[in-house]
């Protein structure tokens, strides 16, 4: 039994770097898609969010940069729709129909987000990536996902990360750090945890989405916590 039925899935562009890190490697996309498949063939309708650090951070890229913060964050954006399109390609080479809608005009790409056209697709099940963040600079693609989650009705916002779940310090650097299995939106605040940055956090808050964070690498435990086991925490 499935416990959730519609789903926004936010992955960074990291995991797709695989283990070069920066570009896309072919095996972590097989392995990504080969995950969502699973799911997706158990019937939960997916929407997606990519972020784009494996080409690009913007945060990063502006220390000692002749480039401004608003620019590098447009480039960010792009390189979430160059993952986009990779991702697209990979599910349309497993037969999964999909679509890429991205954010701002990319008309030979992909078509710009529209209510209407969102929901048709999600009903004739197709997966849908959605690329370009929200658009606008100083926006993280966190609250892109957040605010995607919002407009789909997803049941959960499902946060891949490189660990399994929300600690109460980065477990990599201290090793006394202990896992929440459940945790409140406002211990989120009250402890700074950094789960999502906070407008994500708010957006999913108010409008009673709850967010899971789970280790994207560990085969077969996407499905498992879409059918309600005790994998990754619950933020809610």
């Amino acid at each position: 039994m499935l416990k959730y039925k519609r789903v926004l899935l936010k992955l960074s562009g990291e995991v797709l770097g695989g283990k070069q890190e920066c570009g896309i490697d072919q095996e972590a996309l097989k392995y990504f898609v080969s995950e969502i498949k699973s799911a997706y063939d158990k019937g939960i309708i997916f929407g997606i969010v990519i972020g784009g650090g494996n080409f690009i951070r913007g945060n990063q890229f502006i220390k000692d940069s002749i480039i401004p913060k608003t620019e590098a964050d447009y480039m960010g954006m792009i390189s979430t729709v160059i993952n986009g399109i990779a991702l697209r390609n990979a599910f349309n080479h497993y037969g999964i129909p999909c679509k890429l809608v991205n954010s701002f005009p990319i008309e030979k790409i992909g078509e710009m987000y529209n209510q209407a056209n969102v929901e048709q697709y999600l009903h004739d099940k197709n997966i849908l990536i959605f690329t370009g963040g929200t658009s606008n600079p100083y926006f993280t693609t966190d609250s892109a996902a957040a605010l995607r989650a919002i407009e789909i009705g997803a049941d959960l916002l499902v946060k891949g990360t490189k660990v399994d779940g929300v600690y109460t310090a980065d477990p990599v650097l201290d090793k006394n750090a202990v896992k929440y299995e459940k945790i409140s939106y406002d211990e989120v605040y009250k402890h700074h945890l950094k789960v999502m940055d906070l407008t994500a956090i708010t957006l999913c808050m108010e409008n009673k989405i709850p967010v899971a964070v789970y280790n994207v690498n560990k085969t077969g435990q996407l499905l498992e916590l879409l059918e309600g086991k005790n994998i990754g925490t619950i933020v809610s």
